[in-house]
This record gives structure tokens, C-alpha cells and sequence, in this order.
């Protein structure tokens, strides 16, 4: 999730140089190429059924293609700041889709990491400068538009971190990497070959070429990092770990790109933090066992 807000971060120029369906386009084909050996089914796992081959789709429709989308209109009519308050609150979705979906308890304590987390995240988005000037120039109506379009894309990233806990009970990490790809440049290829076709390419310096390289890299191998860690990590409590995601981001801001930061932005780091050491430090043993008596 770290490395993901970097990639959100970095992806600001180089939005400035493609359009956006054409820098998913490239994006996805980067990461797919690098884990085209991957495409192969191994030995020991069992064909896909078609519920897992749908699977598998909804993961890259809605945990990509449709997230993107979301986030990019809502921010467009709402604001920069409206969008990090409002996505703030999926690692509250995730935990409450777990518990409706994959039936997950949620323990007191990844309540209060939650609690943590949406509180750091929702003061570091109402306090910090907005970079990319206040909420759109438009109606009453359209803000809410916008509102409205920012909580589809958290329900799609809750939706993202529960579909790959399903997917990772039959799938290998690696194989819901490369299909992730797959799909997604599927998916982007009509809007992103059609703004190829009139982009100027050789415009583009070799600098931008070799930070777009590191983006797709770096965005598509993120997705076999997270798909390894819900092998191991109930959904809910992943999704605390989302947190890191607007971390990682401000973090890159600052050193990277001169975005200030204060005692706000210390103080939602800190509650982040906790939040991630709430749901991440092992519960005693002794604890455990008593509750398993129980």
C-alpha cells in the first residue's frame, strides 16, 4: 500500500504528459509483459472453474478499470479534499464487507485501529494544502456527484482486498498478478489505443519514458505483494493496512514533489500509524488460547 500512494504520487507528471486511459493503457501493458511467465497455469493447481474465472474479472473491472474512473471524475467535481476525507473510509469498508461477505470477526482492537486510521487519514486530507485547488467550479449538485462517485471508488477498492481474499484460496499470487494485468490492459486498451493514435510520442523526453517504466513496474508487482499478504491476513485486517496507501503518497509530496508538512500532517501520521500497529501486533498467546477455550 506504501509503494501504491508512491505511484499515486508519481503518477501526477506523467499524467501531465499522457491522457489518463492512455497512461493506464501503457501502465498495465508494462506490468503485463514483465509477468507474461506467469500466465501459465502450474502443475498442482486445479483448472479454473468458471465462478473463479468471473472472479478473476470482477477483481480487474471493478479493483482497477472502475476504480480509476471513479476517483478521477469524483476528484474532478468534488476536490482533492473531499477525496481524501471520503477515501479515508475503506479500510471501514473493507471490515464491514468482510464481516457481510466472508463472514470475518472483527475484533475491538482492528475497530480501534480502524478508528485510527480514518481519523489520521480524514486530518491529514482537511488540513493539509490542497494541491490541486479547492472543489470544482460548479453546482450544489455536482459536488454531491462527485461525493457520490468517491464512495463508489472506496467500495470498489473494499470490494478489490474481499474478492482477492476469495481469489486467494484457489489461486496462486502470481497467477492473480498476471491476470490482473491481463484483464486490465484488456480493458483500457479501447479508450488507450485511441488516444494513441493522435498522441505525439516523440515528444516525450527519456526521463518521463524511464518514470513511467518504474510506475508500471512498480504499480503491477504491488498487486502480487497484496495478493501474497491476504494468503496470509484476514480481510479486515488487511484493510487497515490501506492506510499506508495516502501515507506513502504525502511521503513522496513532501520529499519529491515540495508539498509542505506541519504538525497536522505529523499528528495524522501518528494516528495512521497506530492504527497499523493496533491491527498488526500479534494478541498474546495466553489471550488466544483463553478465547479458543471459550
Amino acid at each position: 500500500m506504501f509503494v501504491v500512494g508512491a505511484c499515486v504520487a508519481l503518477s501526477k507528471p506523467l499524467a501531465a504528459v499522457f491522457p489518463v486511459f492512455l497512461l493506464g493503457w501503457l501502465r498495465f501493458g508494462i506490468g503485463g509483459v514483465s509477468m507474461l511467465h506467469w500466465l501459465r497455469r502450474p502443475a498442482a493447481e486445479p483448472a479454473p472453474t468458471p465462478r473463479v474465472r468471473l472472479l478473476v474479472f470482477l477483481e480487474a473491472f471493478i479493483g482497477s478499470f472502475l476504480f480509476t474512473v471513479f476517483m478521477v471524475l469524483g476528484v474532478s467535481y468534488s476536490g482533492a479534499v473531499a477525496a481524501g476525507v471520503v477515501m479515508s473510509a475503506i479500510p471501514a469498508a473493507i471490515a464491514v464487507l468482510s464481516r457481510l461477505l466472508l463472514r470475518e470477526a472483527i475484533r475491538p482492537r482492528v475497530l480501534a485501529a480502524i478508528a485510527c486510521a480514518v481519523s489520521g487519514i480524514a486530518l491529514l486530507a482537511l488540513r493539509r494544502p490542497d494541491s490541486g485547488g479547492g472543489p470544482a467550479q460548479g453546482g450544489e449538485g455536482e459536488r454531491w456527484l462527485g461525493y457520490a462517485l468517491l464512495f463508489g471508488a472506496v467500495l470498489c477498492e473494499a470490494c478489490y482486498a474481499v474478492i482477492g481474499k476469495r481469489l486467494t484460496a484457489v489461486l496462486s499470487s502470481r497467477r492473480i498478478s498476471a491476470l490482473m494485468n491481463l484483464w486490465g490492459f484488456a480493458l483500457m486498451l479501447p479508450a488507450g489505443a485511441w488516444a494513441a493514435w493522435t498522441f505525439d510520442f516523440g515528444a516525450v523526453s527519456w526521463t518521463v519514458w524511464g518514470l513511467l517504466l518504474f510506475y508500471g513496474l512498480a504499480s503491477s508487482w504491488t498487486v502480487w505483494l497484496w495478493m501474497t499478504g491476504l494468503r496470509r491476513v484476514q480481510a479486515s485486517r488487511a484493510g487497515v493496512f490501506t492506510v499506508m496507501l495516502p501515507v506513502g503518497s504525502a511521503c513522496v509530496g513532501v520529499w519529491m514533489l515540495d508539498e509542505p508538512f506541519g504538525g497536522p500532517q505529523a499528528l495524522a501520521f501518528g494516528l495512521a500509524l497506530a492504527g497499523l500497529l493496533l491491527a498488526a501486533w500479534p494478541a498474546r498467546p495466553g489471550r488466544a488460547g483463553a478465547r479458543g477455550r471459550r
